[in-house]
């Protein structure tokens, strides 16, 4: 029988190995019933707590790696820490603002004690902040694997990968999946590279894979691309284009590819299979015990079984509205019977008193067979208030553009795509060709406010 393991960059821990087992064992009376801090930088050592410590703490706050001291401490006051969780090797923490800290990592203690877990324990979460300063977010396990209702059946076999930090709603979702389903899991580790990373995928045989679409874009622009032969590809996070999706079926082929849309708050709420950007208007239509999608003012909401109870120290009422809807903030066209995303309500470019969606700009452009990824943004204008700019990463056929005025003709060529395409003021004022675009911790594009 093929072995189930989880794997980070350094290390790779089979789960026989943790059955009754780990670095935490010898500290489960001390943390019986605290919140935990889980701020440990790689992943592996993230996941040996989580598991370790359900049904024993109390509370467990999820905190991704690459947070600050002063953000840590934040987060500490906010969910009213009592012990924090880092790594073996990390530096120490500073106890007198953060509680008491423990070391975790994948070295295991028996120990010859019970092992007791009668607590609920409350899984607390970022969000991403993309609409602002980041949210705490609280679940029970329930809802968190509220939408596996048959894990099962992906069958032992299972590898799983993710791109995701497994702290955060996408990363913890697949996480979940592997250890119900009886499968394995490759983390990402914060400094590792696409193609180490893909390296690492290939040499643990993944079947099963997910990210971001700035993710996916990063791995097409890299010939470790093709290191891999997935039989599932998932992306979730970002607005899913054609051009991405079109991009991941030529390079596999044989793949489920699949894009889906959840929040930290509303939990998952779907997912699309049929190679296709936006999603089906009967998806909207369908009404079933454990979901309901309604469109207001084109604005999606969900109600389900998988939404948060709260946000920490606020009530259900600050996360959802009376009638149970949570409001994602992100908006849909209805377009010959499909809805497509068009942007974030908080993310409106005003140009002279007209609206403009960043995301919309971006599928245009990205459509460019030239264009691997692009971002759009504002720029301020005396006359205006603001002028849409977009900067544009150029995919590997690039290469066979040496000249700047080669350079200048696709700009052109872009620009042109734009004006056909799009209302005037949308048509981006200048467009920069630039070698890379940055990304967030949960991989999506850095916009200006994020």
């Amino acid at each position: 029988m093929r072995r189930r393991f989880l794997r980070g960059i350094a290390a790779s821990v089979t789960l026989s190995e943790f059955d009754g087992a780990s670095s935490l064992s010898e500290h489960r009376d001390e943390l019986r019933g605290c919140s935990v801090l889980i701020a440990t930088r790689e992943q592996l050592s993230a996941a040996l707590a989580m598991i370790e410590l359900d049904g024993i703490a109390a509370r467990l706050v999820l905190c991704p790696a690459g947070r600050s001291p002063a953000e840590l401490r934040s987060i500490a006051l906010a969910a009213e820490s009592d012990v924090v969780i880092i790594d073996e090797t990390a530096e120490s923490c500073d106890s007198a603002t953060l509680g008491s800290v423990v070391r975790c990592g994948p070295t295991f203690k028996t120990i010859n004690a019970p092992d007791e877990r009668r607590q609920p324990t409350e899984w607390v979460l970022l969000t991403s902040g993309t609409t602002g300063a980041p949210k705490l977010v609280s679940h029970s396990l329930a809802s968190l694997a509220g939408d596996m209702q048959d894990p099962g059946a992906l069958g032992r076999d299972t590898v799983w990968g993710t791109f995701y930090d497994i702290r955060r709603y996408g990363g913890l979702q697949i996480l979940l999946r592997a250890l119900l389903s009886g499968g394995s899991l490759v983390m990402s580790s914060p400094d590792e590279s696409v193609p180490d990373f893909m390296s690492r995928a290939a040499a643990a045989g993944v079947t099963h894979i997910t990210g971001t679409p700035s993710h996916w874009r990063r791995v097409l622009m890299s010939r470790a691309a093709r290191l891999i032969t997935p039989r599932y590809v998932r992306l979730s996070g970002e607005i899913a284009d054609q051009p991405i999706l079109d991009g991941l079926r030529a390079v596999y082929p044989t793949a489920v590819i699949a894009h889906a849309f959840a929040s930290t708050e509303a939990g998952l709420a779907f997912d699309v299979t049929d190679g296709l950007a936006g999603f089906p208007e009967s998806v909207v239509n369908q009404r079933s015990a454990d979901i309901e999608i309604k469109i207001e003012d084109g604005s999606m909401l969900i109600r389900s079984s998988r939404t948060a109870t709260r946000y920490l120290n606020g009530d259900a009422s600050s996360l959802r509205r009376e009638d149970g809807f949570v409001e994602t903030h992100d908006l849909v066209e209805l377009r010959h019977g499909r809805y497509y995303f068009v942007g974030r309500r908080g993310g409106i470019i005003n140009v002279g008193g007209q609206k403009c969606y960043p995301e919309e700009v971006e599928s245009v452009i990205n459509q460019h067979p030239m264009v691997q990824m692009s971002l759009v943004k504002a720029r301020k204008n005396p006359l205006l208030g603001s002028v849409v700019v977009a900067d544009v990463v150029l995919n590997a056929s690039a290469d066979i553009v040496p000249s700047d005025v080669a350079r200048e003709a696709v700009r052109n060529e872009i620009m042109d795509a734009c004006r056909r395409t799009l209302s005037a003021h949308k048509v981006p004022a200048t467009i920069r060709i630039v070698s890379t675009l940055e990304v967030t911790a949960s991989g999506k594009l850095q916009r200006p406010n994020a």
